[in-house]
């Protein structure tokens, strides 16, 4: 974030890393890009480049990753917390202090409004499979996300029954990510748990960079540029 005062100490972003480690021993530099990849942070720059990190940022990144941690959010639902702090709903002060908001859960009814769908049209995404609705049919926070972007896709013709597929790779990506982190993590204490889930996140990131490389790969050859 460039709000803080230009007096402020400024860090690096070893320095950050360093910070935030005792609390988040597994946090990596490329988790922390990754962050700033997604918008939940924005680090000011030299000219030469290198990121600087104002003491702010930091506390939006703890934030981000507490969250994370102990509420298991996605990333959109964490972003339009600390965006409503950062808008002046409460002093940014707080930003660390305030807890995560409970998990999501929508009616139908609910659904409708927060994404503008059309009752015929969510009767479709949800015949569809791709929505995960919990027992005694409420929605989540990401089904609310996939609603969004199925709205958007479906401006270009598609109807959520043609991304079944998408459903389907996904299924079998976590089927992998399972695997492969099972297989690291046979015998579980409470520390085990822990860096396990913390390597399901980067190991997740990684499997969403194959994805979109792989797709973008495609489409230019398919397009011939």
């Amino acid at each position: 974030m460039t709000s803080a005062a230009s007096s402020e100490a400024r860090l690096s972003i070893g320095d950050v890393l360093a910070s935030l480690r005792p609390d988040f021993p597994d946090v990596t530099i490329s988790k922390i890009r990754f962050l700033e990849a997604q918008g939940l942070v924005d680090p000011s720059r030299t000219p030469a480049g290198y990121r600087k990190f104002s003491p702010l940022d930091v506390e939006r990144l703890r934030y981000v990753l507490t969250a994370q941690r102990d509420h298991y959010l996605p990333l959109k639902v964490i972003k339009d917390q600390v965006d409503a702090l950062e808008a002046g709903s409460v002093p940014t002060e707080v930003l660390v202090r305030r807890p995560p908001a409970p998990p999501v859960r929508l009616t139908r009814e609910q659904m409708l409004a927060e994404t503008g769908m059309t009752e015929a049209a969510l009767d479709q995404l949800d015949s569809s499979g791709l929505l995960n609705r919990r027992r005694g049919g409420h929605y989540d926070a990401d089904d609310v996300a996939l609603a969004r972007v199925v709205c958007r896709v479906e401006c270009f013709g598609l109807e959520p029954r043609h991304l079944r597929a998408f459903k389907g790779a996904a299924d079998r990506e976590l089927g992998l990510l399972q695997q492969a982190i099972g297989n690291r993590n046979r015998n579980r204490d409470g520390v085990a748990t822990q860096r396990a889930r913390t390597e399901a996140e980067q190991l997740l990131e990684l499997f969403l960079e194959l994805h979109a490389t792989l797709l973008r790969a495609g489409a230019r050859r398919e397009m011939g540029t």
